[in-house]
């Protein structure tokens, strides 16, 4: 009987092993999982990406998947990577730099994988909801360690007001996105008078723009939050609309302004980190960012087309500091805090050129209506404006957030557009 249960149980097995809808649902459930560890860990992140990939092996279908391949928006990040690649034989940087500076445009390879996938699943808003719910999650945990500072993954002498794990700019990328991503689905739940779902949606809306608000306020969110705002009211709301949004929105920033010491400290550094680099040239946020920025210029107008190549920015800084560390002219650095100035030192005009191809391709893909047009809409307009001060397609986290937003929205909209073909012909 033993033997008849074991050998019953591994032709169970086998059929599983077969099954394409096991395997599909495998891949859903590791994206699923990697969103929700994406607010709280970098090697889980890599875990279930992995495993993501693992899962579609036994089912890929090769002709296919070379077919979403051959589409702009899938063949551009690898054209991206591909750079990265063949920029090392150019850079004057030790090898191990260079392929170490290669690791960041990995995750770009996933995405032609999310669009194959998630064109043929169901479960891509499951996904963005795992994230949402993860991201409210984190936002409560940063309540709790905003009242007790001891309640924190951070080390001791890392840990900052209002931070379960990772830093403020991470914190506020998500809930920023998560924030304004919840006005389509409002607004879509009111014209349908759907109230009370309306409310609650709202109701986790302002939750996270009060935990910007009250505990976390990062300088990047605070200039890109109102942009990503005005998309949306041009897109899907009239101009009686929008202007007394517009009026409401003065009143609520006035009385978060008067309310929120946090919110008022951060604006205001913003004139005085400058006063101080300008007359000093001490080494201030803002004043570090203008001394990159004038620097990779430079760099970038010795090598304007192909650039130093792959893994050079470190060494170019090394050669240009002047003065001790301490000031911003003797900072050394590997990353320009500008996403195309990066670009731009590295691989010159045609590594701008492919990047700004790869935005305005997904921009350009996500110009429809519905949720999942929104989303991915709203993950490109988000990282091209925040790239303005950091590298967020090369960063980890802020790279991940575009990877999946843009992979499995992009996914979902060929999908319908497939399914509206088909229903045409």
């Amino acid at each position: 009987m033993t033997a008849i249960a074991g050998r019953s149980t591994t032709a169970h097995l086998a059929r599983l092993s077969r099954d394409q809808a096991t395997w599909s649902t495998a891949v859903d459930v590791f994206a699923i999982l990697l969103a929700v560890a994406l607010p709280f860990s970098t090697s889980l992140v890599a875990i279930f990406a992995l495993a993501m990939l693992v899962a579609m092996g036994p089912t890929l279908d090769v002709e296919a998947f070379l077919r979403t391949l051959k589409r702009p928006v899938a063949a551009v990040p690898v054209a991206l990577f591909s750079l990265a690649v063949i920029g090392t034989l150019w850079s004057d940087a030790p090898w191990g730099t260079r392929l170490y500076a290669i690791l960041p445009t990995v995750k770009l390879l996933v995405l032609p994988f999310l669009f194959y996938h998630f064109e043929r699943s169901e479960r891509g808003m499951a996904v963005f909801v795992a994230f949402l719910v993860s991201c409210m999650l984190l936002a409560a945990l940063s309540w709790i360690v905003a009242y007790d500072p001891a309640f924190t993954l951070k080390p001791a002498g890392e840990a900052t007001r209002g931070i379960f794990v990772k830093n403020y700019i991470d914190q506020s990328q998500e809930f920023t996105l998560c924030a304004v991503a919840l006005a389509y689905p409002i607004i879509t739940l009111v014209r349908a008078k759907k109230i009370p779902q309306a409310l609650l949606l709202a109701a986790i809306a302002v939750g996270l723009v009060l935990t910007m608000t009250f505990v976390i306020v990062s300088r990047t969110a605070l200039v890109t939050m109102p942009i990503m705002l005005a998309v949306f009211a041009l897109m899907h709301l009239t101009r009686r609309t929008n202007l007394a949004i517009l009026a409401l929105a003065i009143v609520v920033a006035g009385i978060a302004w008067i309310a929120s010491p946090q919110l008022e400290h951060t604006v205001s550094t913003f004139k005085r980190d400058y006063q101080l680099y300008e007359e000093n040239g001490t080494s201030t946020s803002i004043g570090e960012r203008l001394e990159y920025w004038q620097k990779s210029l430079r760099f970038f107008v010795d090598a304007p087309v192909i650039g130093h190549g792959t893994g050079s920015t470190r060494g170019l800084f090394e050669q240009a500091a002047t003065g001790p560390a301490v000031l911003a002219a003797g900072k050394v650095i590997n990353n320009p805090h500008n996403q195309t100035l990066n670009a731009a030192v590295q691989w010159g005009t045609v590594g701008v050129a492919v990047l700004f191809a790869m935005w305005l391709l997904h921009l350009l893909l996500f110009r429809g209506g519905g949720l999942a047009n929104w989303i991915g809409l709203l993950v490109v307009v988000q990282n091209i404006f925040t790239s303005l001060f950091n590298s967020h397609i090369f960063d980890f986290h802020e790279g991940w957030m575009y990877v999946l937003g843009v992979g499995i929205a992009g996914g979902m909209v060929l999908k319908a557009r497939s399914t509206e073909l088909g229903a045409g012909r």
